[in-house]
């Protein structure tokens, strides 16, 4: 459903968001090209890292003005400089995506600056410890991703919520997933972590699908070109992540990019409260039906 610029949200809260005719074509030819994300504005947090790049190239290629955050400035500077170079627009905003204050500051001046905030894509780091048995891990090394990633994400995406509830509009995307536990290597609290953003994320589909905005995760089942900098055997990591796929191949950061390009816009605006399985068929079904009894696990 298209954004209602000037729309103010009634109380008590609706029992449906209204229907339109038909669903707005965000359709802008280009010397031939389709943008979909024309007079978009999508903040991508952790924009300056592998991932938030393919997202931010994709987003930039579909018409979005892209307000790339995070908290350190080379890195962002080089992604806006790429997009622009591109034919794309975009912002880079200083942010620690972990600091309730500077998330809810900086949401405001992106609307304030931009108009609207329509699409919100948290990507940063959770400070994850990965190849130490659960056995033997330090508690705070245990519980250090399962708090960042709940955290950020619940303040990134309340912060977005808040300028899409009155406009009846906006898609928040998460990253990664759920699945049964990883037996031949050790991912400390991250499994959980991302069980964690998972629950969440459904939590947000019910609680903001009245007023019109959509939740949406990204799953995939790892993406070989970020693999563990520490990993002892990357060939065996190779193999174990690519076998059990039905493409014989990984998703990749332009795959990940492509995929959140496509949830984005308005032509998604049926689908929330979900996930859009990017495994390449190593999960053939990612519905959390709480029956399923054979799920590899979905990596970030």
């Amino acid at each position: 459903m298209g954004c209602v610029a000037g729309t103010t949200v009634p109380d008590p809260l609706p029992d449906r968001v209204p229907i339109p005719d038909r669903i707005p074509e965000p359709i802008h030819d280009h010397g031939g090209t389709t943008m979909l994300l024309e007079q978009r504005n999508a903040v991508v947090y952790g924009a300056g890292g592998a991932i938030g790049g393919a997202v931010a190239r994709a987003f930039a290629r579909e018409g979005a003005t892209v307000h790339l955050a995070g908290r350190t400035p080379g890195p962002l500077e080089e992604r806006a400089a790429e997009l622009r170079a591109g034919g794309g627009r975009a912002q880079t905003w200083i942010v620690d995506a972990l600091d309730e204050a500077a998330v809810d500051a900086h949401a405001d001046a992106v609307v304030a600056a931009a108009g609207s905030l329509d699409i919100s894509f948290n990507l940063i780091g959770v400070g994850d410890i990965q190849g130490t048995p659960l056995a033997q891990m330090d508690v705070a090394d245990f519980e250090a991703p399962i708090h960042n990633a709940a955290r950020t994400q619940f303040l990134t995406a309340r912060a977005a919520a808040r300028h899409m509830i009155p406009r009846r509009c906006g898609v928040i995307l998460t990253f990664g997933g759920y699945g049964d536990p990883v037996r031949d290597y050790s991912i400390g609290g991250f499994q959980v972590a991302l069980a964690t953003v998972d629950a969440l994320r459904r939590q947000l589909a019910a609680g903001l699908g009245p007023f019109g905005t959509r939740v949406v995760t990204l799953p995939t089942g790892g993406v070989i070109e970020s693999p563990p900098a520490d990993f002892e055997d990357p060939d065996a990591l190779v193999e174990g992540m690519v076998g059990p796929t039905m493409l014989g191949r990984t998703a990749s950061f332009e795959d990940v990019g492509n995929v959140a390009a496509f949830a984005a816009p308005d032509l998604a605006a049926s689908i929330t409260g979900t996930a859009i399985n990017m495994t390449c068929g190593a999960v053939p079904d990612c519905a959390h039906d709480g029956a399923a009894s054979d799920r590899r696990t979905t990596f970030c």
